[in-house]
């Protein structure tokens, strides 16, 4: 119950409320609407004020944290598990929240400032709340999806025009998990499934993907089919076989390099060897050709030349004829030794050329022997090279083998976890029948009072989670969607005043009766004093005068005297904070 709201600055409003029935009044005029008041009569800046007080986010330059309201501390004096505190935070200092009371069993005890103040940080003091409202485990830093007193709170003082759209949301877009775990919490289901849900949603979209990326091509490890990579692993396999045997059995030659440069001089040398053999064995037979053709002088073709040149040259010729003949023998002569001994010294280089290439070849075979069972280092590590690059192509396709083997395990898991959670789920909420048949029950007495025909709470399970929806008949009267928001809301209110849990608060801005039948706004705040009184948890309305059916209430009932604060926006001082902005 909150007992009242104020702040430490004179122009502010206090308020002061009840337990059942409360109203906040705004008086709003054309005038000061047409002129200025962004704040207005400041009624909604009242549940700001309270959600602020109770752990709210604040926005720079935004709500409460306006240049206008720097340094200013709200107040809000309230119950909590059946204890007074006085709660209050500075819109300045915003990031401390201060306490009053007797706060000793505490799960998070606060801290003592230099000037005795009692404290505890915004994240804090909403762990605290929600064990102090809802009764939830501090939570701990790795704790996902979980119910939080933020979002609870928030079916029980709903802020802002869209928070009253959709029952089960009080905000647009609200995610999916938040809406299934904190409804279900609210209505007393096992909410822990919906938690369930999610981290199994969770693995799902971490598998879709991962195998999206996979295959785009960005990861390879996770590419192929089972049939193409166990083909690959059974070929890299013999290869990684062959290639450690060969180095198994490899002999490194420390002088590999130079006995292999050696053997390739001694086989350049018998190629030179060769070739120069050929050459004067074909110069042998040249000279040996000549030997047969060189004949002696014959003496009739001499007298022959020798008369022609007399006649011929008369005075030259002045040598005899066996001078010529002498001559010429002796030019023949000469001749025949110089082929004769050309002929044996090249018989004899071809010899020694020939010891030479037997030499040569048999170093060079004794080398070649060595160059056959061993190797050089360059080539045992190019071959170790070899052998590491296989493995390591092995140990990849292994690798992306088992990831695709865990991957199509991991998709059966995922499907076999879903069903068994949806079993264990519709087990759980048949046990949770009475709880779910009680506001099922209060729905439908809620939607009943507003139209004359009971509503349906309609709540169901399914392999995503919890499914909630409202309906009430006459869908196409002005207002109905608001209305089912009310009655969802009250019989939340109610569900937990019987459980004597909560904050025991129910806080409902006009925005809720927008569009809204007179008949059903007066029927809806009927019902939410009678219950209120009846059950005996707080509600507090915020209405402008002008949209009050007073015509349409019932005889008996004084909206009047719940009146808790009037507010106008028609001078600077008639509204909440006393100033305008």
């Amino acid at each position: 119950m909150i007992h009242s709201v104020r702040a430490d600055q004179p122009s502010f409003k206090t308020v002061e409320f009840t337990n059942g029935f409360n109203v906040v009044v705004a008086e709003r005029t054309p005038e000061a609407t047409k002129k200025d008041s962004r704040n207005g009569s400041g009624k909604t800046s009242l549940i700001e004020i309270i959600h602020f007080c109770l752990g709210a986010s604040a926005k720079p330059k935004e709500g409460l944290r306006r240049p206008e309201l720097e340094g200013w501390t709200f107040f809000l004096d309230i119950d909590l598990r059946g204890r007074r505190y006085l709660i209050s935070r500075n819109t300045e200092k915003y990031g401390r929240i201060y306490i009053e009371g007797d706060y000793s069993d505490w799960p998070i005890t606060p801290k003592e400032d230099v000037d005795g103040n009692a404290a505890l940080s915004v994240k804090q003091w909403n762990a605290v709340l929600g064990w102090l409202v809802f009764n939830i485990a501090i939570p701990k830093p790795d704790d996902k999806y979980q119910p939080t007193f933020r979002s609870l709170i928030s079916y029980f003082i709903r802020k802002g025009r869209d928070a009253f759209s959709i029952p089960f949301e009080h905000f647009r877009k609200q995610s999916v998990w938040d809406k299934q775990v904190n409804n279900a919490f609210l209505l007393g289901l096992g909410w822990e499934y919906a938690q369930r849900w999610q981290l199994l949603k969770d693995k799902e979209q971490a598998v879709k993907q991962l195998k999206s990326v996979a295959q785009s091509g960005l990861l390879s490890n996770l590419m192929g089919t089972t049939g193409n990579l166990e083909t690959a692993v059974v070929r890299l396999e013999e290869q990684v076989r062959q290639t450690k045997a060969q180095l198994e059995t490899f002999q490194v030659h420390p002088q590999y390099s130079e006995i292999e440069e050696r053997a390739n001089q001694l086989t350049n040398l018998i190629h030179q060897f060769s070739n120069a053999n050929v050459h004067d064995r074909q110069l042998i037979q040249l000279y040996e050709g000549n030997l047969l053709e060189e004949q002696p002088a014959n003496n009739e073709t001499v007298t022959k030349i020798y008369e022609e040149a007399g006649i011929i040259l008369p005075k030259q010729i002045v040598r005899r004829f066996d001078e010529v003949k002498a001559f010429h023998e002796k030019i023949s002569s000469d001749r025949r030794t110089f082929l004769e001994e050309e002929r044996r010294r090249l018989t004899a280089v071809i010899a020694e050329r020939e010891n030479s290439i037997r030499i040569s070849s048999q170093e060079r075979a004794s080398l070649m022997e060595i160059l056959q069972t061993h190797g050089a280092l360059e080539e045992y590590t190019k071959l170790q090279q070899q052998h590491l690059q296989r493995f390591a192509e092995l140990e990849e396709v292994r690798t992306r083998l088992n990831n695709l083997h865990q991957f199509e395990r991991e998709q059966s898991n995922l499907k076999i976890e879903n069903e068994q959670l949806l079993v264990e789920a519709r087990a759980d909420h048949d046990e949770r029948r009475e709880l779910r048949e009680r506001a099922i029950s209060l729905f439908n007495a809620n939607s009943e009072a507003l139209y004359k025909s009971p509503g349906n709470l309609i709540i169901n399970t399914d392999s995503t989670g919890f499914k909630f929806q409202v309906e009430i008949e006459r869908s196409s009267s002005q207002g109905i969607e608001q209305m089912k928001v009310f009655c969802y809301d009250l019989t939340l209110a109610q569900l937990w005043a019987e459980k004597e849990k909560g904050l025991g608060v129910l806080i409902h801005d006009s925005t809720i009766f927008d569009g809204v039948d007179e008949r059903q706004v007066a029927q809806a705040l009927e019902l939410a004093a009678y219950t209120s009184q009846a059950i005996g948890f707080q509600y507090i309305c915020c209405l402008n005068s002008d949209l009050i059916p007073y015509q349409d209430f019932s005889p008996d009932f004084d909206i009047d005297q719940y009146r808790r604060l009037e507010l106008t926006d028609a001078t600077i001082e008639g509204g909440l904070f006393g100033i305008r902005f």
